[in-house]
């Protein structure tokens, strides 16, 4: 079964949108992560889940289309996940950027210790 990828472009125009429109987290919904989706609709009517947006678009702004792969566009189909996956030594560096990025988010309370260890766990094994 294959999944289609996530686009980038997208991600961060809906995130921008839930900067500004009364209603945010459709960037969420988008990218995956429903649980974030509807806290993000819940809170609508405090400015926190605008601001989580607007920082969101700037980070999703601010990666690298691979990082941004790396990030939401891990294990799109059955194949990929038998598959061995490498990487190649030069975006290690990258893969170290988005540990940090994603260890702040964490930091930060915008995704829970369960996001971050999944996600931490698919960077990691792509270097292995």
């Amino acid at each position: 079964m294959l999944v289609k990828a996530k686009n980038r472009k997208l991600a961060i125009i809906l995130a921008f949108a839930g900067a500004v429109a009364p209603v945010s987290g459709l960037h969420k919904f988008y990218l995956g992560q429903h649980f974030w989706g509807v806290l993000y609709l819940l809170l609508s009517w405090t400015p926190i889940p605008r601001v989580a947006s607007a920082i969101e678009g700037v980070w999703y702004l601010s990666q690298h289309p691979q990082e941004f792969d790396l990030n939401f566009n891990t294990g799109l189909s059955e194949a990929s996940a038998t598959e061995p996956q490498t990487v190649n030594p030069d975006h290690i560096g990258a893969i170290a950027d988005s540990l940090r990025q994603l260890d702040q988010l964490r930091q930060d309370g915008l995704i829970s210790e369960y996001e971050f260890e999944q996600k931490r766990r698919q960077l990691l094994d792509r270097i292995s």
